[in-house]
């Protein structure tokens, strides 16, 4: 646990809080030390970026907060770490794995590391509002799609497609 808290630096006193609700934490070791770090959930987690829960099917999982320690950047860390967190998961069960990427250079990875691009997101926060476009992937499957809306939704309608402007909201996870 120490390694990861001082790999999150200004994040450490996360670390036992997500632990603590069921979250699994994978890291890449290189030379005694994180070259990199990803967070594993099968329960709801808030998705800062989008300002959405994202709450995952039986059988799914959700990859998220991954990180590679900066001197270890462009060296295939997280490219290293998404299928090391694909493999044990699918030998756990988990048969759908959900990831999203705000990082240019990170999304090079992963498709490479067997996702699919499914929806896409345009955000913009600004005077408290938080203004969000949402679009399918036109590789996409209409299943998978569905899918994935219905994992971002409400409990009582899956995700809209489109523009939406509501309140900005902040939750620590």
């Amino acid at each position: 646990m120490q390694l990861i808290e001082a790999a999150m630096g200004s994040e450490a006193d996360l670390v036992a809080l997500r632990f603590a609700r069921g979250c699994r934490c994978f890291a890449v070791i290189v030379d005694g030390g994180v070259a990199g770090y990803g967070w594993l959930s099968i329960g709801p987690e808030w998705i800062g970026e989008l300002q959405l829960e994202i709450r995952p099917s039986a059988g799914e999982g959700y990859i998220w907060n991954c990180s590679t320690v900066r001197e270890h950047r462009r060296r295939g860390i997280f490219r290293a770490l998404l299928v090391g967190i694909s493999e044990i998961a699918f030998r756990e069960g988990i048969r759908r794995l959900w990831i999203g990427s705000v990082a240019i250079p990170a999304e090079r990875a992963v498709e490479p590391s067997g996702f699919q691009a499914t929806l896409h997101f345009t955000t913009l926060s600004f005077a408290g509002l938080h203004c969000m476009n949402v679009t399918p992937s036109t590789n996409a499957s209409l299943k998978l799609i569905s899918s994935g809306r219905e994992a971002l939704g409400s409990r009582e309608q899956p995700l809209r497609l489109g523009w939406s402007i509501r309140l900005a909201r902040h939750r620590i996870h």
